[in-house]
């Protein structure tokens, strides 16, 4: 069991001891600091905060805590309820909110959750402002407000509705083109939020969904990370509907996969790359995706003739360098859409729109369209931590070991060769050190993976 405080939030297992899983008292005590935080920003008279939560088990303890926590300091609170992440960030700045909180632990197991911790804007928290807050939480000097200044709690269930009007409303979405495509899809939600949010947005687009682990009961029917080994049943599932595609999310829904027709994956990684080959056709510009991002949307930039740059991994460093090159989208390669004309978020909604509008344009089938983009192959592997993992040794030695090679450091360690890369960097959201490869062929990317591993192992 475990505790991870990064920038990409609090992040833990329910239960256990405190100070080393997310137990209430943790909960509340992060939730003080970013409250106090909130506070110090601004000198004003009243704070108010949106909160919204994935499907998760759970769920409604962490947020009846974090909600009661921010009351506590005298912040007035938007309970969105069940929500998903980049509903909650479209909703703070609706709400003219100082912040928001989203609790969720994306892709990972029933038995994490985690505080997503947003700004004014909407968008996550740099790292130095998430180094602040974790100092006021282990300060543990945090002062709460008198009876007559709490705050209070105020529902509003409606996000989701507003959350796929603003969608629909963007203007490379083609409502007409998608109605008149008469689209059959298979939608698994894994038993959270995506289960409501997706099907209502196809049903507004003139699309047949047929749900499969919709109900938000958070007890997910398989591993919640949207890969090609845990989605068996949806493969089976668009074979036996005759579906256009399939589509599955993760837990809190800013991660999109698609699969063909066949029940074959379309590949995480090439989510990015269809959605911006359409907002490109229209639009054209630069984009970002992060370092561990397949190379193909490097290609698919170049071809429209913008620029592709790539930054450290994490969803705030992807922000930063896209507002810094006015890209006109990005994002990272686990199937994490940001499209600045709707929110600097990962958003699967907005992801499935432009992907239909394309889909709908090209008049293809999904498998056609695949095979219509330059073909990269990636493995992802990891490597479990343990406490006497030296990290930082170990990544130094590859890069002495690779010196010879194009590498990048700002983030782990990334080795480029002619035709091939590998991408080595602890996991700010597991204890793990990541492993991702890409090649020209699943076997090499898979070889390459092995090898480097292997590496590591002889010197660990």
């Amino acid at each position: 069991m475990t505790l991870i405080k990064s920038i990409s939030g609090i992040r833990g297992t329910i239960g256990g001891d405190v100070g080393e899983n997310l137990t209430p008292i943790d909960a509340v005590k992060f939730a003080s600091a970013y409250g106090i935080w909130l506070k110090q920003q601004r000198n004003k008279k009243n704070y108010r905060v949106v909160v919204g939560r994935d499907a998760r088990i759970s769920g409604e303890m962490i947020q009846n805590l974090v909600m009661n926590t921010l009351v506590g300091l005298g912040i007035h609170v938007i309970d969105l309820g069940l929500s998903t992440t980049p509903t909650v960030e479209i909703a703070v700045p609706m709400e003219h909110a100082d912040g928001g909180i989203i609790l969720t632990a994306s892709h990972n197991p029933k038995q994490w959750n985690a505080l997503k911790l947003l700004n004014a804007k909407g968008e996550f928290l740099n790292g130095e402002e998430g180094a602040k807050i974790l100092e006021i939480a282990e300060s543990g000097s945090m002062s709460f407000s008198d009876v007559d200044s709490l705050g209070r709690i105020s529902k509003n269930e409606a996000y989701i509705d507003i959350h796929i009007d603003e969608v629909l409303n963007l203007k490379l979405v083609n409502k007409e083109a998608i109605e008149a495509a008469d689209f059959k899809v298979v939608v698994d939600g894994v038993n959270s939020t995506g289960g409501i949010a997706i099907p209502l947005l196809l049903d507004r687009l003139g699309v047949e969904a047929v749900k499969l682990y919709c109900e938000p009961t958070g007890h997910f029917p398989h591993n919640p990370e949207p890969l090609k080994e845990h989605l068996t049943d949806l493969s089976e599932a668009v074979v036996k509907e005759r579906a256009d595609f399939g589509i599955v999310v993760d837990p809190d829904v800013d991660r999109l996969a698609f699969m063909d027709e066949k029940g074959e994956m379309f590949g995480e990684e090439y989510t990015l790359v269809a959605c911006a080959d359409y907002v490109l056709s229209k639009t054209p510009g630069n984009t970002v995706s992060n370092m561990s991002s397949t190379r193909a949307l490097r290609d698919i930039t170049e071809k429209h003739g913008g620029t592709y740059e790539a930054s450290a991994v994490g969803e705030v460093n992807v922000v930063e360098l896209m507002k810094k090159n006015n890209a006109v989208i990005g994002g990272e390669g686990n199937g994490g859409i940001i499209y600045p004309d709707s929110h600097y978020g990962r958003d699967a909604l907005v992801g499935v729109a432009l992907f239909l509008s394309l889909l709908a344009e090209k008049q293809m089938k999904v498998s056609e369209l695949r095979v219509s983009y330059p073909s990269y192959f990636m493995s992802k592997k990891k490597i479990e931590l343990t406490p006497d993992l030296d990290v930082d040794a170990i990544l130094k030695q590859m890069e002495a070991k690779y010196a010879h090679e194009t590498l990048t450091t700002i983030d782990g360690v990334k080795i480029d060769f002619a035709n091939s890369w590998v991408h080595l960097r602890k996991s700010n959201t597991e204890p793990i050190i990541r492993v991702y490869t890409e090649a020209p062929t699943q076997k090499e990317a898979d070889e390459l993976a092995d090898k480097i591993i292997a590496e590591i192992n002889s010197i660990s």
